[in-house]
């Protein structure tokens, strides 16, 4: 089931949220897509990064949960599909395309709330030998603003999960996820990396927390206010000397390998 917190616009993605494909170079160059590679992008947004994959000569196909980004994804020419990535299972895939020889995921998989399920969809659209890389928000990731946020929420009366709707894994249990799925050779790091917001704190509200304000309940007319509020309470703490806001992020960068032996 599609993480009903999990909702996005992608004129406000586009306006406020370009960091996202800019930072997830570093992932894109731990893929090293090839001419002639056939490439599956894991929740691929509004397809900044599937293009850039295609760009490198490899032929390329994005899938993601939101029917609006993958339309935004298909302005830019790239083949997208919709599909829940937690029940990957394309549609005559081995007759119509074969395997995949690499799958990519960037800030994508920390929205899917049965991981073990993505690992093992991941695992069977590879072929043997084929790599899954990427990068997603690791554990402890927006510790700060997701804590001011839910006390403004909470404060004002509004009912929350007693977790937030995000899967940000350690290391530790991020590989084991993937090992049970067959994965091999997984490495997985945590990378902290304070990040600068062009719209501020209201603007990442606006961009990254609406399904959450969904989830909550909170009337259109309300959350302007709430998102000021919530950027006047952090302030102390996420505000820099010049003005600007960071978020406090810190991310699960991965790679690993499916098996050669494995069909």
């Amino acid at each position: 089931m599609v993480n009903a917190a999990s909702r996005w616009s992608p004129a406000d993605y586009a306006q406020n949220a370009g960091f996202v494909p800019a930072l997830g170079a570093a992932a894109l160059a731990l893929l090293d897509p090839k001419p002639g590679e056939f490439v599956i992008d894991i929740g691929c947004g509004d397809g900044v990064l599937t293009e850039q994959i295609a760009r490198a000569g490899a032929r390329v196909i994005g899938l993601d949960a939101s029917p609006d980004m993958v339309e935004a994804a298909r302005a830019r020419a790239v083949d997208a599909f919709v599909a829940d990535c937690q029940s990957l299972d394309l549609d005559r895939q081995v007759e119509r395309f074969g395997q995949f020889d690499a799958a990519f995921s960037n800030a994508a998989l920390h929205w899917m709330l049965d991981p073990a399920a993505v690992a093992r969809g991941v695992f069977k659209l590879l072929r043997g030998g084929g790599r899954f890389v990427g990068e997603m928000g690791g554990e402890g990731n927006l510790a700060i603003l997701r804590r001011g946020l839910r006390e403004k929420l909470t404060g004002r009366g509004y009912s929350l999960p007693a977790e937030d709707p995000q899967w940000y894994a350690g290391p530790a249990d991020f590989e084991a996820i993937y090992r049970a799925a067959g994965f091999t050779a997984i490495a997985a790091q945590l990378v902290v990396r304070p990040t600068q917001l062009p719209a501020g704190i209201t603007g990442w509200i606006k961009t990254f927390r609406s399904g959450l304000l969904d989830v909550a309940g909170v009337p259109a007319e309300e959350r302007e206010d709430i998102a000021a509020a919530a950027e006047r309470r952090l302030s102390p703490e996420l505000r820099q000397p010049d003005g600007t806001f960071v978020a406090d992020y810190v991310r699960l960068r991965f790679k690993m390998h499916k098996p050669q032996s494995a069909s």
